[in-house]
């Protein structure tokens, strides 16, 4: 094993990751809601791998179907080409998205997803002849690491070697509390000049985890639709149920005109973003005149064998089976939260769908929080894997999960916060 990782600490520079950082954990298989080491003991996946294997590790049936499409097509040219695998996977997405959606474009991951978001909305308004260019997020926001995805994102310590290289982008406050100074900022800087308002429905990812009220993001698009704002809902994290419903703005009275999809979209097997649209945006590129195309695209565009990974793991998102088993964590989660914010080791809890999230009482909080390597040293000791946002613990199981193990990851999460309160 040593040889291993001596070729990985010698080769591999790994994300988020310090080249000082202690060696990776070596695994040799995944199955379920488990990974194996090649030494020790299995390992409890309770962040589904960055909260992409929803239907946890080497699901059958996604396997077969990718194994099936692998032996027939693996890759086309999508320009000029088209294949069944996207034709069919284009139809079930637009199945399941509000009704006005009529078009879905194909990337490779969540930040791509973005990024064709944002070029789709100022197109638009370039194509319509009336340009505008002024993007509104959230603070808080996490898009992605590519220039465009990282300037629609929060500043931060991961984007301040580059501050200087990205485009201005409006922030108003995360929405807390009944969001009056949320939506009294929306009011106040979106005007005719703002392109688009982009945000996370309900639930800051990579923000810390951060979930807010329905009522509040209503509010807010309702007053952007007012200017004639577009819209986008990243449901890159909250998408194929999630947070409950099939997609995050399932909770709200208001569509987006455009979703950008990923992370759960093939079940955590082959990287995928998708990006739609409403048929408002199509109508803008819907034109003779080759200066209103939308000149953009990847060599892997609508790859087969991913596409149909995503049409496997969709099946299996919407089965009656999969429901039940996320009404089952979202119960047990909803279960633990009076028990989590009446512990005076926690600031705040909450939980949505299959999302529970806690921020630990410490005097230093944040992503670089002094905490974190305790809490994720102590369930590694326990051999379960969460990855906390500083001082934020947070839990994203793969939906098939058991209750046991539910369980398991839930008292060990009280008795970290006990362990800590005697300190």
């Amino acid at each position: 094993m040593s040889d291993w990782l001596d070729a990985d600490r010698k080769n591999i520079w790994h994300p988020f990751t310090s080249l000082h950082a202690p060696d990776p954990v070596l695994i040799k298989k995944a199955k379920g809601a488990y990974i194996f080491p090649e030494k020790g003991e299995p390992i409890l996946d309770a962040v589904s791998s960055w909260w992409v294997n929803i239907h946890g590790h080497a699901n059958d049936k996604i396997a077969t179907a990718i194994a099936k499409q692998a032996r027939k097509m693996e890759q086309v040219i999508f320009a000029g080409f088209t294949h069944k695998p996207a034709i069919k996977l284009s139809k079930k997405l637009l199945e399941i998205l509000p009704d006005d959606q009529s078009r879905i474009f194909f990337s490779d991951d969540g930040s791509t997803s973005t990024e064709v978001a944002i070029k789709l909305a100022i197109q638009y308004w370039h194509n319509i002849g009336k340009p505008r260019k002024k993007i509104i997020a959230l603070e808080g926001a996490y898009h992605g690491d590519t220039f465009g995805a990282m300037a629609i994102g929060s500043r931060s310590m991961f984007t301040s070697p580059f501050n200087s290289h990205l485009f201005d982008v409006e922030f108003i406050p995360f929405p807390e509390g009944d969001g009056s100074n949320s939506i009294k900022a929306m009011e106040e800087i979106a005007g005719i000049d703002t392109a688009a308002f982009i945000f996370e429905p309900l639930v800051q990812g990579a923000g810390g985890m951060r979930i807010y009220d329905k009522e509040i993001l209503d509010g807010l698009i309702e007053t952007a639709r007012r200017k004639d704002i577009i819209c986008i809902a990243d449901e890159v994290m909250t998408g194929f149920g999630r947070t409950g419903e099939i997609f995050s703005c399932r909770h709200l009275k208001n569509d987006p005109d455009i979703f950008c999809l990923s992370k759960g979209l093939t079940g955590g097997f082959l990287p995928m973003g998708i990006t739609t649209a409403n048929k408002k945006i199509e109508s803008a590129f819907d034109s003779d005149n080759k200066m209103d195309t939308f000149y953009h695209g990847h060599s892997y565009t609508a790859n087969p064998i991913a596409c149909a990974a995503a049409i496997a793991s969709m099946k299996i998102t919407k089965s009656e089976k999969t429901r039940l088993k996320i009404e089952a964590i979202s119960k047990a989660h909803e279960q633990l939260l009076p028990i989590l914010s009446a512990h005076k080791m926690v600031k705040h809890a909450k939980s949505l769908g299959t999302i529970l999230s806690l921020e630990v009482n410490t005097s230093d909080s944040g992503y670089t929080s002094g905490i974190r390597d305790k809490i994720y040293d102590h369930f590694m000791s326990k051999n379960i894997l969460l990855r906390p946002l500083g001082n934020v613990i947070y839990m994203l199981p793969p939906y098939v999960i058991s209750l046991e193990d539910l369980a398991r990851v839930h008292q060990e999460i009280l008795d970290f916060l006990d362990s800590i309160s005697h300190q």
